[in-house]
């Protein structure tokens, strides 16, 4: 990594709201408002059609909202195209790869390039039709085979993640991807044993990666679903963007 790539990122804070679908529109909205309660205006990682049947053409509303967001500052990321994972059979590999990680929810967890291009492809045509312009892709949970990442620049994004690191793809001769170690904070509260283990993780990592150059806050609505993960959620984003300087993906 060069020096000015470091000097870039140097307890840097990366912000996002994954899950960006107005099937939950509720809580992705509380968790805006959280953030710009706090200064910050998050990445929000938006789904196209979630599960396939909250297409974005069907609710003009909330792409109204979401194009408000980026007049105030808001990056946008395409994060899959249905998000799910139906009709998608996992080989043995892959359910090791998503062992307590989602519940069927790694929509390109199986996919090779040929099936991720095609749906990165759809995916952005819909975004044209509606005026959104994203900066990069992120799979949903994070699952993906790593030439997804090549798809991604292929695409003409510049900026993709997995579960360990922010990938840049930079246009030049020859093309470059930039890897970028970038833990995340994520929480699940899917049970109230996982929702408190999460509130856990959160609070020792806001100690162990005090010195790590670059962090990521990856809030997800269905995180507000329980009140402990919900609480957990609000402190570490109010300490973590006060101890920090929130960074845009742009900046990588």
């Amino acid at each position: 990594m060069s020096s000015v790539v470091e000097s870039s990122i140097r307890e840097g804070l990366l912000v996002s709201i994954h899950d960006v679908t107005p099937a939950l529109e509720a809580p992705v909205r509380v968790l805006w408002a959280l953030c710009r309660a706090n200064g910050v205006t998050p990445a929000l990682l938006v789904v196209p059609d979630w599960h396939g049947a909250w297409p974005l053409e069907a609710h003009p509303k909330f792409v109204q909202w979401l194009h408000t967001c980026v007049a105030e500052g808001a990056e946008i990321f395409l994060h899959g195209e249905r998000h799910d994972e139906v009709g998608l059979p996992r080989a043995w590999r892959d359910e090791l790869r998503a062992v307590g990680r989602t519940a069927k929810e790694g929509e390109f967890l199986t996919l090779d390039h040929a099936a991720a291009t095609a749906r990165i492809a759809r995916g952005l045509a819909r975004f044209t039709s509606l005026a959104l312009q994203p900066i990069g892709f992120v799979p949903p949970a994070w699952l993906a085979r790593d030439t997804t990442h090549d798809v991604v620049r292929e695409q003409g994004l510049h900026v993709s993640e997995d579960a360990d690191a922010v990938h840049v793809h930079r246009a030049s001769t020859p093309l470059v991807r930039v890897r970028l170690d970038a833990p995340a904070l994520r929480w699940s509260g899917r049970t109230t044993l996982r929702a408190w283990g999460s509130r856990l993780t959160a609070a020792v990592r806001w100690h162990t990666l005090r010195r790590t150059p670059l962090v990521r806050l990856a809030l997800h609505p269905q995180d507000l679903a329980h009140p402990v993960t919900a609480a957990s959620v609000a402190q570490e984003v109010r300490r973590w963007t006060r101890a920090r300087r929130v960074i845009r993906y742009e900046s990588l």
